[in-house]
C-alpha cells in the first residue's frame, strides 16, 4: 500500500538525513505540560516530544537511558494523541507519541504547515477495561455490554451496575476514561461505540492515565479503561476485566495479543518523527536510532507488547531513506494485527 499525503513525498528529495546542525538560540518559550504551563528553552539542541500518555512510559524509559549517554537535552510533555498532533502538525515538536495513526484532518494541517514525517510503529497495546478489586461481582463484560455504558444516549440514565446486566448488584457505577484529546478516547470509542469521539461525557475524563487509575483504585464501585502498561503497573490496585466480542471473555495479555484474540481492544502504537527536524538536529537523528535500538526490551520492560525483529529493522530503514506518509489512510484500523502491521510496514 502507497503512503498517504502526496505533497508529502513531493518534498523527499530535499531532505536526506544529513548530519547537518543550526545556530542554537535560548529564548525562553512557552509549552503546555500534563496541562499546565511551564518556560522551557528554545535551544535548537533539544528534543521535543508531546502525545500520548500510553506510549509515555516507552519514551520516557527510552529517555531516560539515552540521556545517561549523551548530552542532548529532551523534553517529554504529555498533551494526549490528539493535543500531540496539534503541536506536531504545527512544527512545535520533533516527535510525537501516538497511540492510533494519524488521521486526516491531521494529515491536511501537517501538509498546511510543511511538516512531513516518518511513522514508525514501537508496540501493542491490549487497551484494558479494569474496576475496583473490591467488584466482586464482575469478572468479564461484553462488547455489547460496553456500548451501553459508553454511547452518548446513555448519559445521566445508565448509572447503576444492575442496568448493565440484571445479575450486577444495585449499586452506583462511577466511570472513569480518556479525555477527548487522547488516542486512546478515539480508539476506545470507535471500537465499543461505532464512531470515533462518540462517548457520554460525565465521566472523570482525562488525558493521564494516572488519573484514571487512581480514581479506580479508589472507588469501589468504579469501571475505567486506559492503556495496559498501567494496569500492569497496578495489578494490586485494579482487576482486568475479560472482553467477550462474542467468542467468549479473553483477558488482556501479551499472549493474547500476540495470538491476535485479544479484539476488538488491541492495538498499535507509534512515533512520529518529523523529517526536517531529524535533517537538521543530530540529537534528533542519535534519539530516534536509539529509540529503534531499545524499543524491543524497553516495550516488554514497561508492560506492553514489543513487535517482530523484522518491524524494528524497517522501522531503522525507513527512518534511515526519510521515508515520508503514513500507510493507515489516515483512519483509525480496528482490524489490526501485529503480522498485519508487519506486512504494511513492508509495503511502505
Amino acid at each position: 500500500m502507497k503512503a498517504t499525503a502526496t505533497k508529502m513525498a513531493l518534498m523527499l528529495g530535499v531532505l536526506v538525513l544529513t548530519a547537518s546542525c543550526t545556530n542554537t538560540s535560548n529564548t525562553p518559550s512557552t509549552t503546555v505540560s500534563q496541562g499546565k504551563v511551564s518556560e522551557v528553552s528554545n535551544s535548537e539542541t533539544t528534543i521535543k516530544i508531546d502525545g500520548s500518555s500510553t506510549v509515555y512510559p516507552i519514551t520516557q524509559a527510552v529517555t531516560k537511558e539515552f540521556q545517561q549517554q549523551n548530552q542532548a537535552e529532551v523534553k517529554v510533555d504529555v498533551s494526549g494523541t490528539t493535543g500531540g498532533f496539534e503541536r506536531f502538525c504545527k512544527g512545535e515538536t520533533d516527535i510525537s507519541n501516538a497511540s492510533r495513526p494519524i488521521l486526516k484532518q491531521e494529515l491536511k494541517t501537517c501538509t498546511a504547515n510543511g511538516v512531513i514525517f516518518t511513522e514508525l510503529p514501537i508496540a501493542f497495546d491490549a487497551l484494558t477495561v479494569a474496576v475496583n478489586p473490591q467488584n466482586t461481582w464482575a469478572k468479564e463484560i461484553t462488547v455489547a455490554e460496553l456500548k451501553k455504558i459508553w454511547e452518548p444516549s446513555a448519559q445521566g440514565k445508565i448509572t447503576n451496575w444492575k442496568q448493565v446486566r440484571a445479575s450486577f448488584p444495585d449499586k452506583p457505577l462511577s466511570l472513569y476514561g480518556a479525555g477527548d484529546k487522547s488516542g486512546t478516547y478515539d480508539y476506545f470509542t470507535k471500537a465499543v461505540v461505532g464512531e470515533s469521539g462518540d462517548s457520554r461525557s460525565d465521566y472523570t475524563a482525562s488525558e493521564d492515565d494516572e488519573v484514571l487509575v487512581s480514581g479506580v483504585s479508589k472507588d469501589s464501585n468504579a469501571l475505567g479503561y486506559f492503556g495496559y502498561a498501567y494496569y500492569e503497573q497496578n495489578q494490586d490496585k485494579l482487576k482486568a476485566l475479560g472482553i467477550d466480542n462474542g467468542k467468549g471473555a479473553v483477558l488482556p495479555s501479551r499472549e493474547t495479543v500476540e495470538k491476535a484474540e485479544y479484539q476488538p481492544l488491541s492495538r498499535p502504537l507509534f512515533i512520529y518523527v518529523n523529517i526536517k527536524s531529524a535533517q537538521k538536529k543530530a540529537g534528533v537523528r542519535d534519539f530516534v536510532n536509539f529509540y529503534i535500538e531499545k524499543a524491543p526490551t524497553t516495550v516488554s520492560s514497561v508492560g506492553y507488547v514489543p513487535l517482530p525483529e523484522d518491524a524494528y529493522s524497517l522501522d531503522k530503514l525507513h527512518f534511515t531513506r526519510g521515508k515520508a506518509g503514513t500507510v493507515f489512510e489516515g483512519q483509525a484500523r480496528l482490524d489490526l494485527t501485529i503480522d498485519e502491521v508487519l506486512r504494511k510496514r513492508a509495503e511502505f
